[in-house]
């Protein structure tokens, strides 16, 4: 009788590549977790090459400049440099990296130039880079050989002083483009906006230095704009860009122009005007706002935050109708102050295709602007009695976040005129036990509606 073989049974081994791979790439969560991948190869023949297949994610994080015996910060920064490199070289040699990021924040920016060169070209012409982030300290100049690389599909640059093209810029690879902190100079972002023929969305934060902006890529359906860290602004913006669909301005603005946007689908204003000073009664804000209401009234989806309602408020007491809209969902971004209940409703005067309405309540934002032009008994007073003579004829929900008694008013005038409504939706942040919720439930549910239909849900955050 044959004897059994004592050799031990590696069936994990005998699994295909494709699976094989699949586990590894399941271990690969950051960079140390790639490291433990790459030491699979020692555990046998079958195993030596399986985690070149995995895709990786690697950081480069300079070491912090902390305080210590001296020379203690640079013998550091000469070991994990060492080390960097030495584990770059046999990182090269995986066929796909999911995302490579190098940040580089140190007292030093101009020291250890030549090693973010160096990584820099490690992620444009070594390897394989499917999402290249870079962050640097003022100073460090974006190099040449850069502007030229096909594998990457996002790149996300951050505080490049620095960025200028010398020759054309091409990045036909490059999806996704994101800058924040840059100094731009003129020609640069066509150059860049040239060079990336499949872009779909471009993400700008702190944008400043650039007046037009021009973006005649086919692909590109997102932009955002987000000045939201930063309290400066450039003194106007003109937008042409005939292809987005989605359009999100964030932070601090002076004027803002928009040409041929007629692709537009989704629009999210939720920025302040910063002319101060100079323009106390926010005379040219109102104005740039109506200018902006007037280009975005063919979108299906427009959000406004909370200083954007209250501009809405102060135009509505100057008498200013805002234009007929085509919207079917509006969210309004507001702390649900009373003294912003006759803007609101105004607009919404003008919103007859509107199907979904949020108010989100969350949003808080100092009603001292507002308080220039009027008081809250008088707004009060104005609400209660114009008659705001409307039906909405499309408008099937209604959500409201952050639900309080105070939005009571406001409540009966939507109950009242939305003939078609389906669901009343209120997220509030109380318990079902606290009695003043108890009574603001019951005195929601007492409210008359137009609609026969409509079912008001309660629901908690």
């Amino acid at each position: 009788m044959a004897k059994k073989s004592k050799k031990r049974e590696d069936r994990l081994s005998d699994l295909p590549d494709s699976i094989l791979i699949r586990i590894l790439s399941m271990l690969c969560e950051d960079t140390e977790d790639s490291k433990k991948v790459v030491r699979t190869s020692v555990l046998s023949n079958r195993w030596q090459f399986l985690w070149m297949s995995v895709p990786v994610s690697l950081e480069i994080e300079f070491p912090d400049h902390i305080f210590g015996p001296p020379g203690k910060w640079e013998r550091d920064v000469l070991d994990y440099l060492i080390s960097t490199h030495r584990e770059l070289n046999y990182w090269r040699s995986c066929q796909k990296i999911k995302k490579f990021s190098v940040v580089y924040d140190t007292r030093d920016p101009e020291r250890f130039v030549k090693d973010v060169d160096l990584w820099v070209y490690f992620a444009s012409k070594l390897a394989n880079v499917e999402h290249f982030k870079l962050r640097c300290e003022d100073g460090y100049v974006f190099p040449q050989f850069a502007y030229k690389n096909t594998s990457w599909r996002k790149l996300d640059i951050q505080l490049c002083t620095n960025l200028n093209p010398l020759a054309n810029v091409d990045w036909s690879g490059v999806v996704s483009l994101s800058f924040r902190f840059i100094d731009w100079t003129d020609g640069v972002m066509e150059k860049v906006l040239s060079g990336c023929p499949n872009l779909e969305c471009l993400e700008l934060y702190q944008f400043l230095g650039v007046h037009c902006l021009e973006i005649s890529n086919a692909k590109l359906r997102k932009l955002i704009i987000d000045n939201s860290e930063i309290d400066e602004c450039d003194l106007s913006l003109e937008i042409l860009a005939p292809y987005i669909q989605n359009l999100k301005f964030l932070g601090s603005c002076r004027r803002i122009y928009l040409r041929n946007v007629a692709s537009l689908v989704n629009v999210v204003l939720d920025f302040d005007f910063c002319f101060g000073k100079e323009d106390p009664l926010q005379r040219k804000e109102c104005t740039c706002l109506k200018e902006l209401f007037h280009d975005v009234v063919h979108v299906e989806k427009l959000e406004l935050g909370p200083r954007c309602i209250q501009y809405l408020s102060i135009l509505e007491l100057e008498g200013w109708q805002p234009p007929l809209s085509s919207w079917k969902f509006l969210q309004l971004g507001t702390d649900l102050e009373q003294l912003n209940f006759p803007g609101i409703c105004c607009f919404l005067q003008n919103s007859s295709d509107l199907k979904t309405l949020v108010i989100d309540g969350d949003k808080y934002q100092s009603t001292e602007l507002l308080l220039k032009y009027t008081n809250k008994d008088e707004q009060i007073r104005r609400f209660e009695t114009r008659d705001f003579n409307c039906s909405f004829l499309h408008l099937k929900t209604i959500k409201i976040l952050k639900f309080s008694g105070c939005v009571m008013p406001l409540v009966k005038y939507l109950l009242k005129h939305a003939i078609v409504l389906e669901k009343f939706i209120t997220a509030a942040k109380y318990k079902r036990s606290d009695l003043y919720y108890v009574k603001m439930v019951q005195e929601l549910l007492s409210i008359p509606r137009s609609s026969p239909q409509a079912s008001v849900i309660f629901s908690y955050r």
